[in-house]
């Protein structure tokens, strides 16, 4: 069994950041996630994906932020329980809670702090008869690595931020024209992106087809053409090599949904007045998880509730002693014991 201070379920940036929070109160940190490697959605989803709203940094890749939050984290000797999903919590006499995971791995400590994102993802993909048999086979629902498909003929369904900014993002980097197929002609990314991507028309570096959906797809044991059905035109068969549905996730809590801990929309309710507390004693949940009046879903947010949340646990686990939390730059991060062990 591992024992340790808090046991945090997700190991995105904001699980990640907990770690350093926690370590500055000389808490010790073991995350449990479902992901094979740390860093949730940044690392599963976009590690190559620019983002913007970080402070201190005007742009950071998504891999690069979970790199440096590692590194942050590290000399807090956090511990990982990583390609296990968090199965099930029990309350133990003595306080501690016990987390085990689908591999059967125990997991003990006095609080837990869950930082699970949306939950488990799931790509949205469209009614495509065939669909099933060209998945990695040409059909991909996301870009690990980008460079892979530099200089080949590809296709991109969707209207949201993401469907736009790769179709950018590849119409730059790419000799070939990169086609953008949307259902109307009203896209949900961002005003620049799609003023972005009409200028990219122009210059004939993105093939753009709007009121207009793929329908079909064919090929033997690799994708080979695409059929785009268009608004008052004929269906049209179109040479691809990848063809990316970027259609959204849809996010599921999984196991936790069945913890007894209160739901709403998909997210786990909690206290916002004081420190991100669950209807569970000595639980909490932070990040884009939970809910609660004025919630928004930012990274930056879900940083400054992990804040709060370890100092509720700091008084659970010591509640006999007090912490006074100083500046970083007058007590340091070093000297700190490794975070779990096992027994």
């Amino acid at each position: 069994m591992i024992q340790t201070d808090i046991i945090i379920v997700g190991a995105g940036p904001v699980g990640l950041f907990t770690v350093f929070e926690a370590g500055l109160m000389k808490l010790k940190c073991h995350l449990i996630d479902v992901i094979p490697q740390a860093g949730g959605q940044l690392t599963e989803i976009y590690p190559k994906k620019p983002i913007y709203d970080i402070p201190g940094f005007p742009s950071i890749l998504a891999g690069q932020l979970v790199n440096n939050l590692l590194k942050q984290a590290e000399p807090f000797h956090p511990g990982f329980t990583l390609g296990e999903r968090a199965e099930t919590i029990e309350k133990q006499e003595d306080g501690n809670f016990i987390v085990t995971t689908s591999e059967g791995t125990e997991h003990m400590a006095p609080t837990v702090i869950i930082a699970g994102g949306l939950g488990s993802f799931e790509p949205r993909k469209p009614k495509i008869d065939s669909l099933s048999h060209f998945e990695k086979k040409g059909v991909e629902y996301m870009v690990r690595e980008p460079k892979n498909f530099i200089g080949k003929k590809l296709f991109i369904s969707g209207g949201g931020d993401s469907a736009l900014d790769w179709a950018i993002y590849f119409a730059e980097n790419h000799s070939i024209p990169v086609g953008l197929v949307h259902r109307t002609d009203m896209f949900r990314g961002h005003k620049d992106s799609v003023e972005k991507i009409y200028d990219l028309q122009k210059k004939g570096e993105i093939e753009l087809f709007t009121h207009a959906e793929v329908i079909d797809l064919k090929g033997e044991n690799q994708l080979e053409q695409i059929v785009v059905k268009q608004k008052d035109k004929n269906a049209i068969e179109i040479n691809v090599d990848y063809w990316f549905p970027l259609f959204g996730l849809s996010p599921k809590l999984g196991p936790i949904a069945n913890w007894g801990l209160e739901i709403e929309k998909n997210a786990i309710k909690v206290d916002n007045t004081l420190d991100y507390q669950t209807n569970i004693p000595g639980v909490f949940a932070i990040g884009d998880v939970n809910t609660y009046p004025g919630k928004l879903k930012l990274i930056l947010c879900g940083f400054h509730e992990a804040t709060l949340a370890v100092q509720t646990a700091y008084k659970i686990i010591y509640p006999n002693k007090r912490f006074t939390m100083k500046y970083t730059t007058v007590q340091g991060i070093q000297g700190f014991e490794p975070d779990s062990v096992k027994v």
